[in-house]
């Protein structure tokens, strides 16, 4: 039907004759001629009909956008001064010899090239919206990127190998999805969070370097950066350690960012540990592109009587901080009283400022609401430890220390793009050296930081059954300007060191065996030393493309409540399939 895509047609094809197919972008009728911009997925091109052919040109007088036409015509250079710079074909034209029309089409829900339009709109008539040209090229690079992944990984020796789809329910963080057994009446599968025992007992097999791109799933609460099925690019492999391993995947993100946005990465990629991010930044995916850090003042808190620091300040398992915001005396009032609101989200109960007007005055140079209860001595040593300058504003936190890290942190990326105080640049992070454990005070047991089957330090295996709050794993998270972009680590291969773990985890030996059983017993048949990552395919183009959220380089995704509006899934199902599936629905009562 066609010879070319339309976004291929450029100068070197003048004279020749050629064939496109696609959708009619726009059409504008002069006095002497109709053209019409045809758009396919390559790009847009544009069509010439003269009067002079008049039949042909009562034909295009009838075609209207969205139509999907096939048109025959000889390439000709457009007429000076009419080039059009921002197109590939800009310097050319088709003049029409034959117009096929395939199909019409009612006029859309939408405009292609509107901007304003709503989410729930585009989610409805995805398959119009998957036309706008920016959505076309987000998922055009989302191909190009995963072929990309699949050379690189091949070059290296991977072989791409597929896990089932189908399998067993067992404790990964989030809820299963339940797939229910008809031949096993009252039997579920699982669909799999991710390929994490799969790819290990791959390992196990003797397939030392294995990769998928792979569906996961997981019924959890959704965000920009979350959807109930999502994409991930699955890399495990034996006999590398976790320096080699890094050093792999730095290259291949190296190698994804250089093709795609022609950025050279550094090399190597910065390294800190979590405690060292917890404390300078309060988060443990840290945007390196905002300057500003949190920093420790309890210390000079402890003997103040302003309670709302000194408690905290004489709490080991919290934290008083500080942030400068450079200049931050330009802020409203209505702004900081945002700010509040705002780290009230993630459960500080305030936030106190300081605004320095001038420094050299003392606490006459001082404006705040809680300067008064701050001696002069500690306002001094205030203004020393975060070298605030005049015009600064330094705002505090002082609670327990999970909140103040994730209200703080959070309020230092918001404040960093409030003052353009991001730098450009991409900024790449190796994450390194997590607890194996993180306790939950409200459950009273430990919960593995990244899964069960992390492997501790080696140096700290003495310490794994005595003190699993002190033992350090062999976990890896790569941060790309604050998004995670992908998490590994060393997998435990010993038998006994798992069944400790999942012993922490308050995981009886029964349990152990009925949901790993198969894994404990593949560890016994020799199991090599090994390790891997996951990367969050959709996040990583959310990155490159520089979208919002994920739900835009998706084709097809689930809204924030996990329902298909396209095609209105989740959706009832008929009383005879429950019936063979052995399953009776009973729907929760209305709470009043």
């Amino acid at each position: 039907m066609r010879t070319h895509y339309c976004g291929q047609i450029n100068e070197s094809f003048v004279d020749q004759t050629v064939d496109i197919c696609g959708w009619v972008y726009h059409r504008r009728v002069h006095p002497n001629a109709i053209f019409i911009d045809l758009r396919d997925r390559e790009g847009v091109v544009q069509i010439v009909f003269n009067q002079e052919d008049a039949e042909l040109h009562k034909h295009a007088d009838q075609i209207r956008p969205e139509y999907v036409i096939r048109v025959r015509g000889r390439v000709v250079p457009r007429e000076e001064g009419q080039e059009n710079s921002k197109l590939a074909s800009g310097k050319v034209e088709i003049l029409a010899q034959e117009l096929e029309v395939y199909s019409a089409s009612e006029t859309p829900p939408f405009q292609i090239d509107d901007t304003d339009i709503s989410e729930e709109l585009r989610l409805k008539y995805r398959y119009i919206d998957l036309r706008r040209p920016a959505m076309r090229d987000q998922i055009v690079m989302r191909s190009r990127i995963v072929k990309q992944i699949r050379d690189f990984l091949d070059q290296e020796g991977f072989l791409e190998i597929e896990t089932p789809m189908l399998t067993k329910a067992t404790p990964e963080g989030a809820r299963d999805y339940l797939v229910p057994s008809r031949t096993h009446e009252g039997a579920f599968f699982a669909l799999p969070q991710s390929p994490q025992l799969f790819k290990q007992l791959l390992m196990v097999s003797g397939f030392d370097r294995y990769f998928q791109i792979v569906r996961c799933f997981r019924d959890e609460d959704l965000r920009a950066d979350r959807q109930p099925e999502f994409t991930q690019l699955d890399i495990e492999t034996s006999f590398l350690d976790e320096e080699e391993i890094m050093d792999l995947n730095e290259n291949l993100m190296r190698h994804i960012f250089k093709v795609a946005l022609d950025i050279d990465l550094p090399k190597p990629f910065p390294r800190m540990t979590h405690a060292e991010v917890m404390r300078r930044y309060g988060s443990d995916k840290p945007d390196l592109r905002v300057p500003l850090e949190l920093i420790d003042v309890a210390d000079l808190m402890q003997s103040v009587e302003f309670k709302v620091f000194a408690a905290p300040a004489n709490d080991a398992k919290c934290r008083v901080v500080a942030i400068v915001a450079p200049q931050g005396s330009k802020l409203t009032r209505k702004q900081i009283d945002g700010y509040t609101k705002f780290v009230g989200i993630y459960g500080a109960k305030g936030l106190a400022y300081i605004k320095v007007n001038d420094k050299d005055k003392g606490r006459e140079g001082l404006q705040s609401p809680i300067e008064k209860f701050l001696p002069d001595d500690v306002l001094a040593e205030l203004l020393e430890r975060t070298q605030a300058e005049n015009g600064d504003v330094i705002f505090f936190g002082a609670d327990k220390a999970g909140i103040v890290n994730e209200a703080m942190g959070a309020l230092r990326n918001q404040l960093g793009k409030d003052l353009q105080l991001m730098s450009s640049e991409w900024k790449p992070l190796w994450v390194v050296d997590f607890p194996m454990f993180d306790w939950d005070e409200k459950a009273k047991r430990w919960t593995a930081l990244h899964h069960p089957f992390t492997a501790p330090k080696e140096e700290h295996i003495e310490i794994l059954s005595s003190d699993p709050g002190a033992t350090l794993s062999r976990a890896y998270d790569m941060i790309v300007n604050g998004v995670e972009l992908g998490g590994g680590s060393m997998r435990i291969y010993r038998e006994k060191i798992q069944r400790t773990v999942l012993g922490h985890l308050g995981i009886s030996e029964q349990e152990a065996e009925d949901k790993f059983g198969f894994l404990l017993t593949a560890l016994r048949y020799g199991c090599p030393p090994h390790g891997g990552i996951a990367f969050g395919i959709d996040r990583l183009i959310m990155l490159l493309t520089g979208s919002d959220s994920i739900r835009d380089v998706i084709a097809f995704p689930k809204t924030q409540s996990a329902s298909c509006l396209l095609t209105e899934a989740p959706s009832e199902v008929s009383k005879a399939q429950l019936k063979e599936l052995g399953i009776t629905v009973k729907k929760k009562p209305v709470e009043k």
